[in-house]
């Protein structure tokens, strides 16, 4: 668990907005270069791994799927009074922006999201949820020269969150960070990548999921996979609800890995569902159901790919995920590990095969 938790800090706290990966694939190719057969980076920033497997030949050819960037942001302008307007890069609720910090191109300036403050702001302003178009990041800039000095239009940023561990109780064992989703499923697959297994596996680390699927769509046309597996942090949404509201979760911290049946984007495979089912139960790990309909993820554009990808999801619930601050349950992460890595230990050819 510790190895888990020290990775996982490291990756969270790394600098990798969709576009921008580049560091975050700097830190995790240097953990999995020791341990695979070979390695690649291609035109669009993808990190494609090969680690044969030990079982007879023919052997499946196994793509595991995890996306490296993170929702953030892209200057637009640079205001005379230095203050810098700003676009949202992935899905960013407007709420959560007011006062947060951040952090500002590759020199990591600093700076906070403001707005007009409520004695100024118009009665129009007053009375709604301010948009990121009302909003500005302030650099401490004297005047748009200085600011200049230290940004540009085009300059992504992140939330300035740093890494921090909430309980270290074996029995909930907690922390919080940002960009969980996905970091939580690079660790798994860094992890995972430390074993051989019977089949052929191809750890790919994308680029460009929070902006539409775009790294995992062009590695899984180079890699050409008998069947891919998405490693994902997913929504959590255990919070407690007003009495007569809806109570029913997407998923529930500490109640194991989330098993997708279907997203926006996909349609589980069903073999690989009855894989993922038979190999929880034979291991004793609880598994739950992501609630179908929400989201989607990398296998939304693998399962498409070339005559088509038999395609699932595994991803480790996380609490306020595309926010400054999420917080996941690190038994979460490490059951996420544990199934992923017997399935691709018991995968045989029937689970991969045309079914309806």
């Amino acid at each position: 668990m510790a190895e888990l938790r020290e990775l996982l800090e490291r990756l969270s706290n790394e600098f990798g907005p969709s576009g921008r990966e580049r560091a975050v694939r700097a830190a995790i190719r240097a953990e999995v270069e020791p341990l695979v057969d070979r390695l690649e980076v291609d035109a669009l920033g993808n990190l494609i791994t090969f680690k044969a497997g030990d079982g007879p030949e023919p052997r499946l050819k196994v793509m595991l799927a995890a996306h490296m960037d993170e929702v953030g942001f892209m200057i637009t302008q640079v205001g005379k009074g230095g203050q810098l307007s700003f676009k949202a890069i992935g899905g960013i609720d407007a709420r959560l922006l007011l006062a947060k910090r951040v952090l500002i191109g590759d020199d990591r300036v600093p700076g906070v999201i403001g707005a007009p403050v409520p004695h100024l702001q118009n009665h129009e302003q007053a009375r709604r949820v301010l948009d990121i178009d009302d909003l500005t990041i302030d650099i401490g800039a004297e005047n748009d020269k200085d600011a200049k000095a230290k940004v540009k239009v085009g300059d992504y940023g992140v939330f300035a969150t740093r890494f921090t561990s909430l309980s270290d109780d074996p029995a909930w064992p907690t922390a919080r960070g940002k960009a969980f989703d996905d970091r939580a499923g690079c660790v798994a697959l860094v992890t995972l990548l430390a074993e051989r297994y019977p089949v052929d596996v191809y750890g790919v680390f994308t680029v460009q999921e929070e902006v539409g699927l775009r790294g995992a769509r062009v590695a899984a046309y180079r890699v050409e996979p008998d069947a891919a597996i998405s490693l994902e942090g997913t929504i959590c949404d255990d919070l407690p609800r007003p009495q007569g509201e809806d109570t029913t979760p997407v998923t529930r911290l500490g109640d194991g890995p989330a098993v997708t049946l279907m997203d926006r984007s996909l349609v589980s495979h069903p073999g690989l569902l009855r894989l993922l089912q038979e190999t929880a139960a034979a291991e004793g790990i609880r598994i739950q159901y992501k609630a179908p309909g929400l989201g989607g993820t990398d296998s939304g554009a693998i399962h498409l790919t070339r005559a088509g990808v038999p395609a699932t999801v595994v991803a480790v619930p996380s609490r306020y995920i595309h926010g400054p601050d999420a917080i996941i349950n690190l038994n979460d992460l490490a059951n996420t590990v544990k199934l992923v890595g017997a399935a691709l230990r018991r995968i045989e050819p029937a689970h991969v095969g045309r079914e309806k």
